[in-house]
């Protein structure tokens, strides 16, 4: 890979708040025009690496470069070129639409600041609603509003905070939607999310628990690095028969799929041992290609709570 395609290229990348590391030792390297997904619990770091990246927090480890800038010692000049959307709703209930941009565009100095905030509402499906508060948009439109902030100053790099937590599955979609066509325009775009559809629809995927970096690469890849075999059962009394699976010691999953559950593990020979006894009528036992929803689970129960 060319070190002039990665708008993120960083190695080692540590955090430590007390005595507490909560962030280890993370490399990550992100191509221009990506959209790259940051998974991991509540709590592993995601938005302590974000804030490093953006310049707002300083490392206590590691170096590398975001934007071509030094993480270290040119945070600034990256704070002006990054667009970062926080977890809550950070813009002023009490003024509309078209305030708040304004007031983000001031604060970027963005030249012919008045223009740049109709395009911006146009952009985003926001012109109909310029001079409502918004602090009286539902969810979706405050995520319109919130997106339509971070982009005012035309940044190279989005970073974005579990940006569609409580929207409705349509707002989601239209929200996809539109980044997936920022990142054909050459947006680079790093995004947490804890929804696994949406883990899907990125390029790549890094996976940190605990503040470490635990599995990288496609869906594919990190599905495959998790290591987990699946079977799908199905049959009467499902109810009944997952506590007899979770006592197996092979058996690291038992999850209900509707009328159906996903049995999992890691030893395969272990795993089809277990599952041995209960290959029998009713039940009806297929393999099944593990899911990327299996691997975060099982990633997660591996690793270990760093504030434990």
């Amino acid at each position: 890979m060319k070190r002039d395609e990665l708008v993120i290229d960083v190695e080692g990348v540590t955090k430590r708040f007390g005595t507490r590391t909560v962030v280890q030792g993370i490399n990550m390297q992100v191509r221009r025009g990506e959209i790259y997904g940051f998974l991991g619990p509540n709590g592993s770091g995601k938005t302590t690496f974000l804030r490093m990246l953006c310049g707002l927090l300083r490392p206590d480890g590691g170096h590398g470069h975001c934007l071509g800038f030094d993480i270290l010692t040119e945070a600034a000049a990256i704070k002006e070129r990054v667009g970062y959307m926080t977890q809550r709703f950070s813009y002023y209930a009490d003024l509309s639409l078209e305030e708040n941009l304004d007031f983000v565009a001031r604060i970027f100095g963005v030249p012919k600041r008045r223009e740049a905030v109709q395009q911006s509402l146009e952009k985003l499906g926001l012109g109909g609603r310029r001079k409502q508060l918004a602090g009286q948009l539902s969810g979706g439109w405050k995520q319109r509003l919130a997106l339509a902030a971070s982009l005012i100053h035309s940044p190279q790099l989005l970073l974005l905070d579990e940006p569609t937590a409580g929207v409705d599955p349509k707002a989601r979609r239209d929200f996809w939607s539109e980044l997936h066509q920022l990142a054909a325009d050459g947006m680079t775009v790093l995004i947490t999310t804890h929804y696994m559809d949406e883990a899907e629809r990125c390029h790549r995927l890094a996976y940190i628990s605990y503040g470490k970096l635990l599995a990288s690469g496609t869906v594919e890849d990190v599905v495959r690095q998790a290591g987990f075999e699946t079977w799908e059962v199905t049959g009467p009394e499902l109810n009944d028969l997952m506590p007899k699976l979770q006592a197996a010691a092979a058996i690291e999953q038992v999850v209900p799929f509707g009328r159906a559950m996903h049995v999992s593990g890691k030893d395969s020979a272990g795993l089809q041992a277990a599952i041995a006894p209960f290959q029998v009528d009713p039940y009806r036992w297929r393999p099944v290609p593990s899911s990327l929803e299996d691997a975060f689970i099982g990633l997660m129960g591996s690793s270990e709570d760093n504030f434990a």
